[in-house]
This record gives structure tokens, sequence and C-alpha cells, in this order.
């Protein structure tokens, strides 16, 4: 392969792997909210992790231009709560909506 071909080569993988690197979902602004959002996500999973009164595998967390929802079930209001103000607390986050129902 010459040279010139392998820099044309090059040049469209690049271009290729660039373009479809760019997608945005979720109807979202930018890769940079998708970027951010995904963090607070990460973040907010993480702290519930490392709370022993909140359990992180009842919890779901989805975020959206920095709004959080929260959904899955606690065990009572002060986990549901609790929940709540962990999202709070969490650099990005802009504001939470909690669909956590309470197991009866």
């Amino acid at each position: 392969m010459s040279n010139r071909n392998y820099i044309a080569a090059t040049l469209t993988m690049i271009v290729i792997a660039t373009a479809s690197g760019c997608a945005v979902t979720r109807g979202q602004e930018s890769v940079g909210a998708y970027v951010d959002d995904a963090a607070i996500t990460t973040s907010l999973k993480a702290r519930f992790v490392d709370n022993a009164d909140v359990d992180a595998s009842s919890i779901k967390v989805e975020t959206l231009n920095g709004t959080v929802m929260l959904s899955g079930f606690a065990k009572n209001s002060t986990e549901k709560t609790t929940a709540e103000q962990i999202a709070m607390k969490v650099k990005g986050v802009k504001n939470v909506k909690n669909e956590i129902a309470i197991r009866p």
C-alpha cells in the first residue's frame, strides 16, 4: 500500500469513527449533556451503594438534562426520602423526581 493510500484509508477510518461516535440519544441537545447525565447517574448509584439506609439494588436512577428520576421500591418512607436527599446533593443535579413506591 502506498503512503498516499495509507493516509486516505486512515482519514476515512477517523471520519467514520468520529461521525458514529457523536450520536446523541434521548433527544438531548449535545454529547456533553449526555456525558454529564451519565456522570450524574453513576455518581448517584455509587452513593446509594455506599449508604446503608438505601437499597441500591431496588432503586432505579435515570437522568435527563440534569433532572434525576428515581423509581423502584423502598422499604419505608425514610428510605424514599433519604434517596431523594442524596440525589439532590450530587453535582449537576437540577431537579429530582421521586417516583419510588413504598413496599406494603
